[in-house]
């Protein structure tokens, strides 16, 4: 019988915190911060060098260490988790980007007639909406979802595993068995986890329906207690169901993306979790889900 003391001790790895955090060159800095301090180093010294036999050094001084300071707050500050080059640069974006967006190309897009009124003053006009245009082109037969250049994907619904009532030695199986997943990848995989509201009203109803066709009556008297425990659990308390989407892309093709993501649910069968490749409508069903992540789930399978 094997003793809980000789059980071995889980494993641990020192994990960077920022896994995407680009690599340091000098000084502490990375090569897209040296950039920036490069780039205005050399227009502050073309500067000095053009205006200091007519301005006096205070001066161009005076002037330089604001444009230094928050040269220096830019390439080195982060805000939302980038740095904060990058955040000023989405930002300009979005301010000029359009601000109504509608699922049309731009020649459904009609101006509005010349007698509709506008709130922005005399003579202006507001601007038209733009066209949705979003990364995905379509979903194939084989359920992948087209991305045009950038390949296609396939999508898995895969369950999840308690990890914390494992032993040791399970816990480091566990892990073992998700570290040969991510070894096998050869190419850009993604996992999604999301919480979604469910409705057990239909799950109820139809217990309810199918209860007088038990053949015992105590069998039907159970049924229906269940049934009542969960409208009224479903009553009382926000259900919601962990949805955990695993998404393969590939730029091989349609069938060289499915292919990966049947490698991907077989190398998941060894940490015990349920993989299952998504064909056409249940892509379509888990990418409508995403954009409505305030939405229901009701459930209403079969029943066993």
């Amino acid at each position: 019988m094997t003793r809980h003391d000789d059980q071995p001790p889980p494993m641990r790895a020192r994990i960077p915190a920022d896994v995407d955090r680009a690599d340091v060159i000098a000084f502490g800095l990375t090569g897209r911060q040296l950039l920036i301090f490069a780039i205005v180093g050399l227009l502050l010294y073309s500067l000095w060098q053009a205006l200091l036999p007519w301005v006096e050094p205070l001066i161009l001084l005076v002037v330089t260490i604001p444009i230094v300071a928050a040269t220096f707050a830019i390439a080195v500050g982060r805000r939302d988790g980038i740095t904060f080059d990058r955040w000023l640069l989405a930002a300009v974006r979005h301010r000029r980007s359009p601000r109504r967006l509608v699922p049309a190309t731009a020649e459904q897009i009609t101006p509005a007639p010349a007698w509709v009124a506008t709130t922005t003053g005399p003579g202006h006009r507001l601007p038209l909406p733009a066209p949705l245009r979003l990364p995905a082109k379509g979903i194939t037969g084989e359920g992948t979802i087209d991305l045009g250049p950038d390949g296609h994907v396939a999508l898995l619904d895969a369950t999840t595993v308690n990890f914390a009532l494992r032993s040791p030695a399970e816990q480091n199986a566990l892990a073992a068995g998700f570290g040969r997943l991510l070894n096998s990848l050869d190419g850009p995989a993604q996992i999604v986890v999301r919480a979604q509201r469910v409705d057990l009203a239909g799950y109820a109803t139809r217990i309810l329906d199918r209860a007088p066709s038990l053949p015992d009556p105590a069998l039907e008297d159970a049924a229906t207690a269940h049934a009542e425990f969960l409208t009224e659990l479903a009553a009382e308390r926000e259900l919601l169901h962990r949805q955990v989407t695993v998404a393969v892309r590939d730029r091989r093709g349609a069938m060289r993306a499915v292919h990966r993501a049947a490698e991907a649910a077989r190398a998941l069968s060894a940490c015990e979790v349920t993989a299952q490749v998504l064909d056409g409508a249940g892509a379509a069903a888990r990418l409508s889900a995403s954009f409505d992540p305030t939405g229901i789930h009701r459930l209403g399978g079969e029943l066993r």
